[in-house]
């Protein structure tokens, strides 16, 4: 049985195939070591982020516009990685490789909404330590919890739309063809090239998506950093030139994570071989939500004791609860 509908495409109907085949990491040997190591790595993104995120709600000295943007991006992180590697472990080591059209559609939608806000989420962070180094007699009156939580669910709003849009293009295509998906989930580009009729919207809206969620969040990224850069050369003490270059350095080693290897795949484009391209982008896609918290939260002071704080209050209740037993007893 065909995996397109009965459609007719010659008399201009829509030709929607029942299923994708996503043909993952084809070719690629040891894959099974790959995929426990994505068990290891997605339970440890669930644990870590989950801890964050519990850690700055329940610590009211972290209520404050960075750990806001901090608890945004441990959401997405977790929402992000829930969206894509249960379903990548489904797919290749259980052996599910068809996924039907409209699993696909939601798929799209959730796992590029999550990636857009972690990209977007950084934006906001080097928003923060642009104010906090170029005006930083004025941060507090900028950069407020309000404005904080404003500005994240505008981009939550956005990254909605610019990913809804692309799935509207998608169901507008007929695929009449092959529907062998050459990645390792349903990634838009690699979708419309099964497309057998006109897609030229959905062609344009490949190349102008990746310059909304990637490539403008890098250039503001990069603009806040230039700013930041000729502010430190006006300090005059090196000391405080120092510290305040460290509070950035957590951020900058997140950027890198993030971006790089997104530029590189994109920078080099065909001339890589493309499993490499494939095995890059899995790695791009899964290993950021794990570092993300690791990197920006527990190695910050301002976390640390928080957590140490945590413990001394849970290591008081303990000793409170066996003292109590014994003067029970």
């Amino acid at each position: 049985m065909s995996p397109l509908n009965s459609a007719d495409f010659t008399n201009g109907s829509i030709v929607h195939p029942d299923f994708f085949y996503i043909s993952g990491f084809v070719g690629i040997p040891h894959t099974n070591y790959y995929y426990v190591f994505l068990c290891f790595v997605y339970a440890l993104t669930v644990l870590v982020n989950t801890f964050v995120m519990f850690m700055i709600y329940t610590d009211h000295c972290l209520h404050s516009p960075k750990y806001i943007a901090v608890f945004n991006l441990a959401v997405s992180d977790f929402c992000g990685s829930t969206a894509l590697i249960p379903q990548m472990i489904d797919t290749f080591l259980l052996k599910s490789h068809l996924i039907s059209f409209e699993a696909c559609l939601t798929s799209v939608f959730f796992i590029f909404s999550f990636i857009s806000m972690q990209s977007f989420t950084l934006t906001v962070l080097s928003y923060d330590r642009y104010v906090a180094i170029c005006f930083p007699l004025r941060y507090n009156e900028i950069v407020t919890n309000k404005s904080i939580l404003a500005i994240t669910t505008m981009l939550w709003i956005f990254a909605g739309i610019i990913n809804i849009i692309p799935v509207i293009f998608i169901s507008r295509l007929s695929f009449c063809k092959s529907t062998v998906i050459n990645s390792y989930f349903c990634d838009i580009g690699a979708v419309h090239l099964l497309a057998c009729n006109d897609n030229t919207p959905s062609s344009v809206m490949d190349w102008t998506h990746p310059i909304m969620i990637l490539w403008c969040p890098v250039l503001f990224i990069t603009g806040t950093y230039i700013c930041i850069a000729r502010a430190l050369l006006k300090i005059a003490e090196t000391s405080e030139r120092l510290k305040a270059m460290k509070t950035c350095t957590s951020h900058l080693i997140l950027v890198s994570v993030f971006y790089l290897p997104i530029c590189f795949s994109f920078a080099l484009g065909s001339i890589i071989h493309h499993n490499v391209r494939i095995i890059n982008m899995s790695l791009t896609t899964i290993l950021p939500p794990v570092l993300n918290p690791i990197i920006y939260s527990l190695k910050t002071e301002e976390f640390r004791e928080s957590i140490k704080k945590l413990y001394r209050r849970e290591k008081l209740r303990f000793t409170e609860k066996i003292n109590s037993c014994f003067n029970h007893k």
